[in-house]
């Protein structure tokens, strides 16, 4: 299967997938982590969007989708940031791959698309946290919970400032990576 994972450079979703035995391209504008780094495309989406994919995983940006930026929301629609990120969500949803996952969190999207067929927490899959993360899906079932563990704390939205707080609190949760390469790999092939 051949697998696109959109805004992803920590790899974690690039190298499960490949673990599995799929051909994975990642592609961000952030060079690229994880182990298959020969895999990771470094620039814009756009170009790799024309291609054919039989899968299609994608994390847009939510700096102006989010609601837990919400107060700042008035300056963002005024200055056209919340449109560009709304339409740069909506480039996925109309990508041609027959399926797609699109992840963000609980954020504007839900009313201006329509709300998202799962929201999962990363303490369903192995880390003692919370962080409700929404699913779209496109002919995709459902992931389903693969260790649940206790402990579950807001570690994420808790973190202090920092220059890397925004990557820390973007990076896929490697037990989420795993259940999508796992699930969504056997459903496909």
């Amino acid at each position: 299967m051949k697998v696109l994972v959109a805004c992803e450079y920590s790899g974690r979703v690039r190298d499960a997938f490949i673990k599995k035995g799929h051909i994975v391209t990642s592609c961000d504008l952030l060079p690229g982590e994880g182990e298959y780094l020969g895999q990771h495309h470094q620039g814009d989406i756009k170009e790799l969007l024309k291609e054919s994919w039989d899968l299609i995983i994608a994390f847009p940006p939510c700096t102006h989708l989010a609601c837990s930026g919400a107060r700042w929301f008035p300056e963002k629609k005024a200055d056209g940031r919340q449109q560009a990120g709304k339409d740069f969500f909506m480039g996925f949803v109309l990508a041609s791959a027959p399926r797609i996952a699109i992840e963000n969190p609980i954020g504007i999207m839900s009313t201006h698309y329509r709300k998202p067929d799962q929201i999962i927490q990363p303490w369903q899959y192995g880390h003692g946290e919370t962080k409700a993360t929404c699913l779209w899906l496109k002919q995709l079932p459902k992931l389903k919970p693969t260790n649940i563990v206790e402990g579950r704390e807001p570690r994420v939205h808790m973190m202090p400032p920092s220059k890397d707080r925004w990557k820390l609190r973007s990076t896929t949760y490697q037990g989420i990576a795993n259940a999508m390469a796992d699930q969504w790999g056997k459903y496909i092939t």
